[in-house]
């Protein structure tokens, strides 16, 4: 099936491009260039281009995620230049939409990363790289679980509401707690991906709740809420996990602020939504859901060769 998918969606592209082998930019646009993650991903996406000559690569986007409309533009202003393909990871699944449609009309192919648009846009997009987050989020809830144990409080600190990775990694975590526990989940609460947003929210939280463990959905998000626990005395009290895999995580699971972080392939989207788009240029059929992974890091893992190479 996602072969008969992959073929009908490159045909229609084809058809619109007129032309399959032209060489040109791809344009890499992510929801925020102020992330350690989203640079990770323009390592894999340089790392990519470097075996395709034929193209160049640009690296740009907001200066937030929460900057939708300056996404948006990002992408109007990368059509409207002609290049000839585009990795975009959307920041709102439904602002996004239009303007990839808005791609596909112009016969410029396009590879969505780690989040999703809005139902109903398939057929504007050559294919979707990301982590599944939905089993993401149920991996972090099932350790939450098995360490924090089946009663209790546990706080969701998410990121922003809607965005298509959210919606799986937090929605499949609180209704795998849900399914699978008493525990009474507190949130979630979002914090625009704004560090010192997050570590205000769970300094109030820790405050005025008696938790049994914390959920940090994002790169951000989780830096906050780990901060916030160090500052109050809580770290290594409270069953943490975090989300992304920058140094700053790496040193909360390795000092036991946080239990585990679970890592995406941050660099494999880059340098797959690269491959993916290379190849539609040329003519070639992909996949229209290549999975990108997670591995949960932990402090008798972080040393691991599964999880050197998704850190960053």
């Amino acid at each position: 099936m996602k072969k008969l998918l992959a073929t009908a969606i490159t045909a229609s592209v084809l058809a619109a491009t007129g032309s399959v082998a032209a060489a040109g930019e791809i344009a890499v646009i992510v929801k925020t260039t102020n992330s350690n993650f989203w640079q990770n991903v323009n390592k894999g996406a340089t790392a990519a281009i470097a075996d395709h000559s034929e193209h160049t690569m640009s690296f740009n986007g907001p200066a937030s995620e929460s900057a939708v409309n300056d996404q948006v533009a990002l992408v109007e202003n990368a059509i409207n230049r002609g290049v000839a393909g585009i990795v975009l990871a959307p920041s709102d699944p439904e602002a996004l939409a239009p303007v990839v449609k808005r791609a596909f009309e112009a016969g410029i192919p396009v590879a969505i990363i780690d989040s999703g648009l809005a139902e109903g846009n398939e057929q504007y997009y050559q294919a979707f790289l990301s982590t599944d987050n939905c089993a993401a989020g149920e991996l972090a809830a099932q350790m939450m679980i098995d360490n924090a144990g089946i009663t209790g409080k546990v706080a969701v600190m998410s990121y922003v509401a809607g965005v298509g990775s959210e919606i799986g990694r937090v929605g499949c975590f609180v209704e795998h707690m849900n399914a699978n526990s008493d525990v009474e989940i507190v949130g979630p609460f979002y914090s625009q991906s704004q560090m010192a947003t997050a570590l205000n929210q769970t300094t109030d939280i820790l405050a005025a709740n008696d938790l049994v463990g914390i959920f940090g959905a994002n790169e951000p998000t989780a830096i906050g809420m780990g901060r916030a626990l160090e500052q109050a005395g809580k770290a290594g009290t409270i069953t943490a996990i975090g989300f992304d895999g920058n140094s700053d995580l790496q040193d909360m699971v390795k000092s036991g602020t946080l239990l585990a972080t679970a890592v995406q392939g941050s660099f494999q989207m880059g340098e797959l939504g690269v491959d993916a788009v290379s190849a539609v240029i040329a003519g070639e059929t992909v996949e229209d859901f290549i999975d990108t992974g997670v591995v949960m890091v932990t402090k008798e893992n972080i040393d691991a060769p599964a999880a050197q190479n998704v850190l960053y």
